[in-house]
């Protein structure tokens, strides 16, 4: 689980989609390897950090099926951009998984979208 060790969610805002505002630790262990002196988020634990809002926003233990249209588009050195924003589309699909559509930003920059399916566990 990274929730509350890599990030914390500090607020989360719906309408169309959810507006989550997220806090990350730069002094993660994480960051002692990736890299030292310039830390910058992983990929994985990017992906992990969409899985893990979406279980806390649907209050279900989640596994991913598929992740499709993974999409780095920017560096993120949690030192630069402490405060980052998740916009997250939840929405159910025919077969029970969810469908969740993903972009982490701040400002202008996006640095991560993401389109998974995930199953309940």
């Amino acid at each position: 689980m990274l929730l509350n060790s890599f990030f914390k969610i500090t607020d989360i805002q719906q309408a169309e989609k959810y507006t989550v505002s997220i806090e990350l630790n730069p002094h993660h262990e994480v960051y002692k390897g990736h890299f030292p002196g310039n830390p910058i988020a992983p990929g994985v634990c990017l992906t992990q950090m969409v899985k893990e809002t979406v279980e806390f926003i649907t209050k279900k233990t989640l596994q991913m099926v598929t992740g499709d249209n993974l999409k780095f588009m920017a560096i993120l050195n949690p030192e630069v951009n402490p405060e980052v924003i998740m916009t997250l589309s939840i929405k159910t699909k025919e077969d029970g998984n969810l469908q969740a559509d993903s972009n982490v930003m701040a400002g202008t920059t996006s640095f991560f979208s993401i389109k998974a399916s995930y199953k309940e566990i």
